[in-house]
């Protein structure tokens, strides 16, 4: 069930009333057992394997919790194989099968199977995987509650594409569970609203334009086409996932739970360090926590940094499927990161950092990182490396112009709007500001919201979210 469809809603009033309809110990009964149906209507058989992953880590956290010496390690050790090795099984074996044939020169897909890809395997996996690390570290405990972990697993409104919760944050506040405020009712309300908005209306439009020219490249070529549809990409990406990080947000709220922010306006960086910070932070902040700082970190010289940055970021492009086209992509970002990191080195040596954090650059430096962010987006989108290479190089192929067909005065105003809102939200706050308007405010607010979905979201067809299918 995608959250941009009645289906869902449905969904998710009917869990909503039963859950507040009786005591909280077997509201989290109905919260799992909505869980379980949400994963299920999408393949019944997999709810197997969640729920092996579900048993697995649940144990081994109590094994690690209650061990000494090598033996937590050995726990933690079969918790993490089992884990990465489902994960790899289902999203990478033929990967590495069809390399291993192109470099051997066997038949192509003679061991090739038909494996479908299990829906939210990356995600879950990564949140039931930081769960035991942070009990074998002792920055966390574990639950001897099976429905609690159960629960912490399978909660349905981020259990296909995150964001990614960490037992520190979910626990607590089951735990300490009480009726939300109308307040934070209201701010789930406000996500809800902002994220079907962001979906709905500028997400799949964007779209429109990014499939025409991706899946058409050889029919539009030059600069302006290129520029028209990786900016159109971006765009999509960005108001798709977080849109869906909004409504999952907005449907934990009304459920009582505070999911973390998982975007802050990250177009709006100036530099792509910062951008990181900004993007996906769940991902980015678990990539740094549980790969980087286990690499050493910074800890052990600046080589070692860079080259610890540099995995970091290969793995985490790799994460993102099975493709040589992400792993690239990872690299891209690994190896600008390390740049960035040099160029701030170079301009503090010579005197010259507080020269480049001027307000003055600002403008420049957004755009540039929006560039260079745009062009890592490229081989993300992209099907083959030779297609990335096809609209690379036609980026800057200047001369040849055949864009109308693609970009329009819609998309236009769309991005104008995009800049505006992303600039007022970052010096205003303003979403936070209506959330504490007065009641009339809201409800012109809404009604508002409503009248855009229904003259603007785009309806001919259901486009999935982007990160479903990792």
């Amino acid at each position: 069930m995608l959250f941009n469809t009645f289906p869902y809603w449905a969904f998710f009033i009917v869990t909503t009333l039963l859950f507040y309809a009786v005591p909280f110990r077997v509201g989290k009964w109905v919260l799992f057992i909505s869980s379980c149906l949400f994963y299920m209507l999408w393949n019944p058989y997999f709810i197997l394997l969640l729920g092996a992953i579900i048993i697995l880590d649940f144990y081994a956290g109590i094994l690690i919790d209650s061990s000494e010496g090598k033996k937590r390690f050995y726990w933690l050790l079969i918790s993490l194989i089992a884990n990465l090795g489902i994960l790899a099984f289902f999203k990478y074996y033929n990967f590495f099968v069809a390399n291993i044939e192109s470099v051997l020169d066997i038949e192509k897909g003679r061991y090739a199977l038909d494996i479908i890809l299990p829906l939210g395997i990356s995600f879950h996996t990564f949140q039931s995987m930081s769960y035991t690390i942070d009990v074998y570290r002792r920055t966390g405990t574990a639950t001897r509650s099976f429905l609690d972990f159960s629960l912490f697993v399978t909660f349905f409104p981020q259990l296909v594409a995150g964001p990614i919760v960490r037992a520190k944050t979910f626990f607590p506040e089951l735990e300490n569970w009480t009726v939300p405020s109308r307040d934070f009712i209201v701010k789930g309300i406000s996500l809800v609203f902002v994220g079907l908005i962001k979906k709905s209306v500028f997400a799949d439009h964007f779209a429109l334009i990014s499939d025409a020219y991706f899946n058409h490249l050889p029919s539009h070529p030059g600069s302006a086409s290129a520029i028209a549809g990786v900016t159109a990409f971006a765009m999509q990406i960005f108001f798709d996932f977080s849109g869906y990080t909004d409504i999952a947000r907005g449907c934990a709220y009304i459920l009582g739970w505070d999911f973390p922010l998982n975007f802050a306006r990250p177009y709006l960086s100036q530099n792509i360090t910062e951008f990181w910070r900004r993007w996906h932070i769940s991902l980015s902040s678990w990539l740094r926590d549980y790969l980087y700082i286990s690499l050493g970190g910074n800890r052990h010289g600046v080589v070692k940094t860079y080259r610890n940055l540099f995995i970091t970021m290969l793995l985490g492009g790799f994460w993102h499927g099975a493709s040589w086209n992400f792993v690239i992509w990872g690299a891209f970002h690994g190896i600008m990161l390390s740049l960035h990191r040099v160029l701030v080195s170079g301009l503090e040596l010579v005197g010259l950092g507080k020269i480049s954090q001027s307000r003055i650059f600002l403008p420049a430096k957004v755009v540039f990182t929006f560039a260079v962010v745009c062009i890592g987006w490229v081989f993300f989108r992209a099907t083959t490396f030779h297609d990335s290479v096809f609209v690379i190089s036609n980026l800057f192929e200047f001369g040849t112009t055949n864009a109308l067909p693609l970009w329009h005065v819609g998309a236009t105003i769309m991005l104008l709007i995009s800049i505006v809102g992303a600039v007022l939200e970052e010096k205003y706050s303003v979403v936070e500001r209506f959330n504490a308007a007065p009641t009339w405010v809201k409800v012109l607010g809404y009604t508002a919201a409503l009248l855009v979905l229904q003259l603007f979201a785009y309806s001919k067809k259901d486009i999935p979210f982007i990160y479903f299918q990792f």
